[in-house]
């Protein structure tokens, strides 16, 4: 089914109008007339029902068929790819003319990053908020937006790119073909601010990535560009720019995009943390999570999550929130964003294979600084695929380390970097791993006994789209209150491989200095547990039930501590 589109965004609309008669001046007039003739058509796409309506922004009434123009060419354009080719390569030109202003060429200066170090493809002042209620509203939200899908490669190849618009196309489509959209409330996105985005990201970062043609003209160069211009666009073998050859830039479009993708989680998890929704599901691109403060990297421009989490911090008054990042890559920009900080504890189970799968980061000690000692939990899968992580190394995970120390933290809320790139179906560069859909949806059970079930998922990685829309489908399933469906037989009565085995235990080993919870486990963890006996005491997983921990809040406390406070090492059982 193909994806409906929204009304017209005509904030877009007006500044890409603007920037674009200056620069249009001087181009052929033939893109003109092929926005007219593909006007028609585009009206009746807007005009399907079920399209998502964005904020309009009020103009000029003597300015709204002009906009309105604007808008449907550039909807035919973005569906008619030449077209849009074209005018994406006559703008590109303008990125040249900033760095030529402050006698740098960065196309030429910067080189292309390695895929191996640059990508997943290689081998606001407080304001008085009320306080969260107890029971939240029993309905699941779903944030989306089409103004995402416009962030793409000039050379149009989705097989070159592996982060393209057909990711959230395909989830989107899946929604409206089994029924769950409708049994959804859909959220209204909008483009994050750029106050916002500072939140957690550098002036410069967030006005290099986060501001329209027009306004980046506006803007002094060497404001825009920062400390270092090398940190700017490449050229890349395809025809396109990208800050490296995975991460691709959309001079028109992926700033727009990406502040969007920063807007809808926003905007969900607010809903979710207030009680107007019980939670929710963000269907967003360009994803976030690799993004650091003044890095783009790994298909990331702004960290989603990240900012999300100091927003509800922040603005809301959210004092203990949980991340979880379940992602097959490390979530280098999130641990960095809160390396230091006690109020936000990040969980992130990935491969890492010693350090030699991309980002490189993420090693079981790296547990924090200062205050945020102990709030940094890596789980970090190694052996490389011999054998690949399943299902039930997944799950031995969460009831060995992720729930008892999310139990034991108490959090008020819980935000999800929903990467599905540990799905089966994704070649080894891209992850290599064998885990279901059906495993993605148990563990999104669990998470949802957590926080008076205040839930809300964020779309991460992910590239196989069979694989990525049965995930999707099992997460808003769970979210929605339905039991998922059993794991396979086999993998229930399997026991972790000796790789996950070794990865666990290192992790419970560092972890147990600073969660009673984990020290626990290591006192009654004797070796690998078989499949069998993995069931938590959640109600989430349809197997045997055996070794469980009780982790009460009052245990977490007898010492004096406060709630979710790691302890300090003590000695060993």
């Amino acid at each position: 089914e193909q994806l409906k589109q929204p009304g017209s965004h005509l904030e877009e609309a007006e500044e890409e109008l603007q920037g674009d008669q200056s620069m249009e001046d001087r181009a052929a007039s033939k893109d003109n007339s092929a926005r007219s003739d593909s006007s028609a058509c585009v009206e009746d796409t807007l005009g399907q029902v079920g399209a998502v309506k964005v904020k309009e922004e009020p103009v000029d009434s003597d300015e709204d068929a002009q906009i309105q123009e604007m808008e449907c060419g550039e909807q035919a354009a973005f569906m008619q790819q030449p077209p849009l080719l074209e005018s994406s390569r006559a703008r590109s030109l303008s990125v040249h003319q900033t760095l030529a202003a402050v006698g740098t060429d960065g196309l030429e200066k910067h080189g292309l990053l390695s895929r191996t170090h640059s990508s997943p493809a290689a081998s606001m002042s407080p304001h008085p908020a009320a306080d969260c209620p107890r029971q939240p509203s029993s309905a699941t939200g779903i944030a989306y937006d089409p103004l995402m899908l416009k962030h793409q490669c000039i050379c149009g190849s989705s097989t070159t790119h592996p982060e393209h618009a057909g990711r959230i196309q395909s989830i989107w489509s899946r929604l409206q073909e089994t029924g769950l959209l409708s049994k959804c409330e859909r959220i209204q996105g909008r483009k994050a601010s750029l106050e916002e985005i500072q939140l957690v990201h550098s002036e410069h970062h967030s006005l290099l990535y986060g501001t329209s043609p027009l306004d980046g003209q506006k803007l002094d160069p060497r404001t825009l560009l920062g400390d270092d211009s090398r940190k700017f666009f490449s050229s890349l073998p395809c025809g396109g720019l990208g800050v490296d050859s995975d991460t691709i830039w959309n001079e028109l479009h992926s700033s727009g995009a990406a502040r969007m993708a920063v807007g809808c989680v926003i905007e969900l998890a607010s809903k979710v943390a207030s009680g107007e929704l019980k939670n929710g599901f963000a269907v967003v691109r360009p994803p976030g999570h690799h993004a650091e403060e003044s890095a783009a990297m790994g298909f990331c421009f702004f960290n989603s999550v990240a900012i999300t989490a100091k927003y509800l911090r922040d603005q809301l008054n959210i004092s203990k929130i949980l991340i979880v990042d379940l992602d097959v890559h490390h979530g280098n920009g999130t641990q960095q964003a809160f390396y230091a900080d006690p109020s936000i504890l990040y969980i992130s189970l990935h491969r890492y294979d010693e350090g030699n799968f991309f980002p490189g980061s993420g090693a079981p000690n790296e547990v924090g600084v200062g205050l945020g000692e102990g709030y940094n939990v890596n789980i970090a899968w190694t052996g490389g695929l011999d054998p690949p992580m399943g299902d039930v190394e997944y799950l031995e995970a969460f009831r060995t380390v992720v729930m008892p120390v999310a139990r034991e933290f108490d959090p008020d809320m819980v935000l999800v970097s929903a990467g599905f790139d540990a799905l089966e179906g994704h070649t080894p560069p891209l992850g290599g791993y064998k885990v279901t859909a059906k495993c993605f949806g148990h563990l999104t059970k669990q998470l949802m006994t957590l926080a008076n079930g205040r839930v809300a998922l964020a779309l991460e990685g992910g590239h196989d789209l069979t694989a990525i829309c049965d995930a999707s489908e099992a997460c808003i399933n769970a979210l929605l209150g339905n039991e998922p469906g059993p794991l396979e037989e086999d993998a229930l009565h399997q026991s972790v491989n000796t790789n996950a085995a070794a990865s666990l235990q290192k992790t419970i080993d560092i972890q147990s200095k600073y969660w009673k919870s984990i020290k626990m486990v290591a006192a009654a963890r004797g070796g690998a547990l078989p499949a069998s006996q993995l069931q938590e005491e959640t109600e989430t997983v349809s197997a045997l039930a055996s070794l469980t921990v009780d982790v009460e809040q009052p245990f977490a406390q007898e010492d004096g501590r406060t709630a979710g406070e790691p302890m300090e090492e003590e000695p060993a059982l």
